[in-house]
């Protein structure tokens, strides 16, 4: 493959929630214990492209919701490189509060999404708490008003956007999910999104309690595997392990910034 479609891909955390077992799965091994969820905005960038998969969501959202807000996910682009004034693609993997906020500060930017994503947010299933609580009805109402004015890619199951990248429906988390597959220099890397939150819900195959359809979840941690080269190249959503397993931006963005491009060195 051209160096063009090699891609550096790029983890970058905006907020964090102090939580225990019992809120990551359905079936938690000890519930009382300690188990933090980082909240997080990836990027791909390449010769030709630049690709911002979620936004993250706002200050206001965090407290509203409890979740303990570091920096505006645009800022956080920022110390990556990514100006989100500039940004031409937003890969938006489902429409949940903390992954689809902040698309007012992409001007410039159309957002690709699974039909099925727009049709669930949009539809009876909201009419459950289960499903409607994860979302933020002006960030769904506001991608509507995207799609009116003609911003909103739509795809059904798997497309490639450009050479290198491609999303991949996976379902079970929403009906709708996509996860990203991106070409890097040490091979093919999927960023899983909320299809596997955490590395031990895979690994124990033990979902992450918020599901639409769990048959969906458990065939989504194989689809995965099948997307990805090895395991090794599966970047969990959620998962704190992640900064400490992949090699930081710089010194000065450790904990902060990730190159997920890279061989992971950690535990």
């Amino acid at each position: 493959m051209p160096e063009a479609d090699i891609y550096e891909l790029f983890a970058v955390k905006y907020a964090t929630h102090g939580r225990t077992q019992a809120a990551n799965f359905v079936d938690p091994p000890d519930p009382h214990e300690a188990m933090p969820i980082d909240y997080f905005v990836w990027a791909a960038v390449s010769v030709d492209h630049t690709f911002v998969i979620d936004m993250g969501f706002t200050e206001e959202t965090a407290d509203d919701r409890g979740r303990t807000f570091l920096r505006c996910p645009t800022d956080a682009l920022g110390l990556i490189g990514v100006d989100a004034n500039t940004v031409r693609d937003v890969i938006v993997t489902h429409f949940h509060y903390d992954h689809i906020g902040n698309f007012d500060k992409f001007p410039k930017a159309d957002f690709h999404l699974q039909d099925r994503e727009m049709a669930f947010a949009t539809g009876r299933h909201m009419l459950n708490p289960a499903h409607g609580a994860s979302m933020n009805v002006e960030d769904v109402v506001g991608m509507v008003r995207h799609l009116y004015g003609h911003r909103v890619r739509f795809h059904d199951g798997d497309a490639e956007l450009a050479p290198g990248i491609s999303v991949h429906h996976i379902g079970g988390h929403t009906d709708g999910l996509q996860s990203v597959r991106v070409k890097t220099k040490r091979g093919w890397v999927v960023l899983a999104s909320d299809a596997c939150h955490l590395y031990a819900n895979m690994e124990t195959r033990n979902p992450f309690p918020i599901i639409f359809d769990k048959d969906m979840v458990l065939a989504g941690y194989d689809r995965l595997r099948e997307l990805a080269d090895t395991p090794e190249h599966i970047v969990p959503g959620h998962d704190p392990l992640a900064l400490d397993r992949y090699p930081a931006v710089s010194e000065d963005l450790k904990g902060i910034a990730v190159r997920l491009d890279e061989e992971p060195g950690g535990d």
